[in-house]
């Protein structure tokens, strides 16, 4: 009998052949396929719902143009989840950039929307409860940043992606120990950067905070 995953393989495998003799359908069918997985790499990494969407775009422009380069025994999804972070990675740094020309009006903004929000009648959970969620988020955010470009990406891959050692290590173009060491390193961080403000039964509210992408399953 066929592994599923064996079968998802030797498909993607076919569509690469038929795309690179020129049928465009075959290319459409691997973007339909990965599209959602990709996604969802991109915005944990990216936290920015538009830069996923864009990091995404590119990421099928830049596997289209070096499809010649795949190797058919390789995975397919491995390879473009190694585009992906290139293209995340490339973005956090692109944003990093505009935020900092922004900074001043950046920082206008968020007193006028915070302003806006505080007046503004409520429905739902209690202020209090909210005021603790947006700290707790701000915090994880923070965290995050403290990683650098490999241990975030290394992180979501095997935390939030759920992937193997071997399958991050390919992603990053790293050796197995190496790939390890690095999601150690990054957990390791996020815990001491977290710990003193997430109590035991506020565990809930910090998968929440971490978070899923947008439309895609916690």
């Amino acid at each position: 009998m066929v592994r599923m995953a064996d079968s998802t393989e030797g498909s993607d495998a076919a569509a690469v052949e038929q795309t690179l003799a020129g049928d465009q359908d075959a290319f459409r069918v691997l973007v339909e396929r990965h599209s959602r997985s990709l996604f969802r790499l991109a915005y944990r990494m990216s936290r920015n719902e538009q830069d996923a969407e864009e990091i995404v775009q590119d990421t099928f422009v830049r596997a289209h143009r070096k499809l010649g380069q795949f190797e058919s025994r390789a995975n397919f999804k491995t390879w473009l989840y190694r585009i992906t972070v290139n293209c995340a990675l490339d973005r956090m740094r692109k944003r990093r950039t505009e935020e900092e020309h922004r900074e001043i009006p950046k920082a206008v903004s968020e007193e006028t929307e915070r302003h806006e929000w505080e007046n503004r009648p409520h429905e739902g959970p209690a202020p209090d409860r909210l005021m603790l969620s947006v700290e707790l988020k701000d915090r994880i955010e923070q965290a995050l940043r403290t990683l650098s470009a490999a241990e975030r990406a290394a992180f979501v891959m095997r935390h939030w992606e759920g992937c193997g050692i071997d399958e991050i290590g390919r992603a990053l173009n790293v050796r197995q120990n190496a790939a390890k060491n690095t999601v150690f390193r990054a957990v390791q961080k996020l815990r001491r950067l977290l710990e003193p403000y997430v109590a035991p039964s506020a565990a809930r509210a910090l998968h929440r905070a971490l978070g899923a992408a947008p439309g895609s399953e916690p």
